[in-house]
């Protein structure tokens, strides 16, 4: 994808969430906070942070109850890690699937990516963020991995939420500047 393209597609991702953060039925929003909401705060879009990751599959993973931001303890499997290369330095983050979305039409495809890296606390969110991915076709070597579209956990708005914890193996090194930010 072009460098404009990609700037494109990252905005339309940054509308849609917006959108989202005004719809009642979507938001994690309150009514009050709803009414004042203009735009999510963002990085600015950065080409760098829009990288081509190897996918490795892990098809003997078990399922596990992985740690939430409440007692709540949904079951997740691992479904694979990606292996990439950010500012010249390798780094990966496994892939997770959520079992009970599984079961739902439209959703069975779903991969979760809860990361942190150094800006967690700095800049965004200090309980880390997350990546929406869908698997891929059969097949695929390679998958590209945009950290423009990194959001915040709902939790991170209200306390009403039980958002996932992103797992030690998902702590990045780094600082990545990209996506939403956050003052908390």
């Amino acid at each position: 994808m072009t460098a404009v393209a990609h700037a494109q597609s990252v905005l339309e991702f940054q509308q849609n969430l917006n959108k989202e953060f005004l719809s009642p039925a979507e938001s994690p929003l309150t009514d009050q906070e709803r009414a004042a909401f203009n735009t999510l705060p963002f990085y600015p879009t950065g080409y760098a942070y829009y990288v081509a990751a190897t996918l490795v599959c892990d098809s003997n993973s078990q399922p596990f109850a992985i740690e939430t931001s409440t007692a709540r303890r949904p079951l997740y499997r691992k479904y694979g890690e990606l292996r990439f290369v950010l500012n010249g330095q390798p780094l990966h983050l496994s892939m997770y699937q959520n079992l009970e979305l599984l079961k739902r039409p439209g959703l069975e495809d779903y991969l979760f990516v809860p990361f942190t890296d150094l800006t967690n606390g700095r800049g965004s969110y200090g309980g880390g963020r997350y990546l929406d991915l869908r698997i891929p076709p059969a097949g695929t070597t390679l998958m590209q991995l945009d950290f423009n579209c990194a959001y915040n956990p709902s939790c991170a708005y209200s306390h009403g939420y039980s958002c996932p914890v992103p797992p030690a193996e998902n702590r990045l090194p780094v600082a990545i500047p990209a996506g939403v930010q956050s003052d908390h």
